[in-house]
């Protein structure tokens, strides 16, 4: 195969692009995230108006919730963000599945008695409850025979408080398909017509820990991300994998061949708001993901979090952007390029200073495009559909 790369002048907005894409979105570029937690949620909504094949890696390292009461019942990954976007993307025009919809974002209440709680698992199961009952065969035997085998193997004294009924599909998904979660996300994708694609970054069930500046170890998505817990104590220096509390080598968990084709089959890859270690660089930890990113030709665009992130303390733009680089470089060599890891950063106007901006280019050498990209009305929220016109306007 031949190739040729080529380089072009970006207007923003770029209405012909936006036009383009909105009058054909089965045929809309394909954008790639690296993602976890719920930031992306919104944009990702409405990315759908554009592009139905936009691609999501997301972190299956989440500790929290009830994602963290199914990886330590059945020692899997953890996939609350996984259903999250899944849900962001599926299709909710009268050719999607609102009845399925509706029973994958279900939640049990967080303090009913764990016998009441129990009990309406099991009207769940019987296919007596009202949330069953509305979905039409062959879909509820589907559904059922998932939640049949995640019965099967449930500990006794498994709370359902709070639970997500997703998950405990795609926990049922994942024990009936020889812990796999592949299947069971492609299942899930058809069952409420998902616009795009939806993977775990690796199919492993592993914690992440950060060494921060101090010396101080911390263990754990939940304890690193300071939103259910107490900030962390000083700057992070790296992250790393663990099982337990022992470290697992990067050479040791290897970015998949079919997510590696997700990577150099886009049109345009995306570092995008989020908590920047947990939700982003935890996906540019396994081994082969910087190499791949560096081997592709096109757009890389990093969107910084607007607001405060607690992962982030004392950091400004040009921090955030040498860790991002920083971790990319880890497996892509000392050696790669900036421009080959990161082309440009898309940035709220009011969020960032000009000696920032200034700083990044001359510290990296990498544009950085201020553009009004936040709520009028909530400064540290994006306007999705600023966003989306941002990134259709680059790709």
């Amino acid at each position: 195969m031949s190739e040729l790369k080529i380089t072009r002048n970006v207007q923003f907005p770029d209405a012909l692009r936006i036009s383009r894409a909105t009058s054909l979105p089965s045929l809309g570029p394909r954008f790639l995230f690296f993602s976890g937690g719920s930031a992306l949620n919104d944009i990702a909504r409405r990315l759908k108006r554009y592009t139905h094949n936009s691609c999501h890696l997301i972190t299956p390292f989440d500790s929290g919730g009830s994602s963290q009461v199914l990886r330590e019942a059945f020692d899997m990954p953890a996939v609350g963000d996984l259903r999250s976007r899944l849900m962001a993307l599926a299709d909710e025009t009268d050719l999607g599945q609102p009845d399925i919809y509706r029973l994958f974002t279900y939640r049990f209440s967080s303090d009913a008695k764990a016998s009441v709680l129990r009990a309406e698992f099991e009207t769940v199961l019987s296919g007596q409850h009202e949330l069953m009952r509305a979905i039409s065969q062959p879909m509820r035997s589907l559904i059922l025979t998932q939640l049949r085998v995640f019965s099967e193997h449930c500990p006794d004294d498994f709370s359902f408080a709070g639970a997500s009924l997703g998950n405990l599909i795609l926990a049922g998904g994942y024990l009936a398909n020889d812990r796999a979660l592949e299947p069971v996300l492609f299942l899930m994708s058809k069952m409420v017509a998902v616009l795009g694609t939806v993977r775990a970054i690796v199919d492993k069930n592993l914690a992440i820990g950060a060494h921060l500046t101090n010396g101080e170890i911390v263990l754990g998505q939940r304890q690193i991300t300071g939103k259910e817990v107490a900030p962390i104590s000083a700057p992070i220096q790296n992250l790393f994998f663990a099982k337990g509390s022992k470290p697992v080598p990067r050479d040791k968990v290897v970015l998949p061949k079919r997510n590696r084709k997700l990577i150099e089959g886009s049109d345009l890859i995306c570092f995008p708001p989020g908590s920047l270690y947990t939700s982003v660089i935890a996906n540019l930890l396994p081994s082969d993901v910087g190499a791949s990113i560096a081997r592709s030709g096109v757009p890389k665009v990093y969107i910084p979090s607007l607001g405060t992130d607690p992962e982030c303390p004392d950091m400004d733009l040009c921090d955030r952007v040498s860790a991002l680089l920083a971790a990319l470089r880890a497996d892509a060599g000392d050696a790669c390029a900036n421009s080959d890891l990161m082309t440009a950063i898309i940035c709220d106007k009011q969020a960032v200073s000009p000696a920032e901006i200034k700083r990044v280019h001359k510290e990296h050498g990498i544009p950085c495009v201020p553009l009004p990209l936040a709520k009028t009305d909530q400064p540290d929220r994006y306007d999705p559909e600023c966003v989306c016109e941002a990134l259709l306007s680059l790709a």
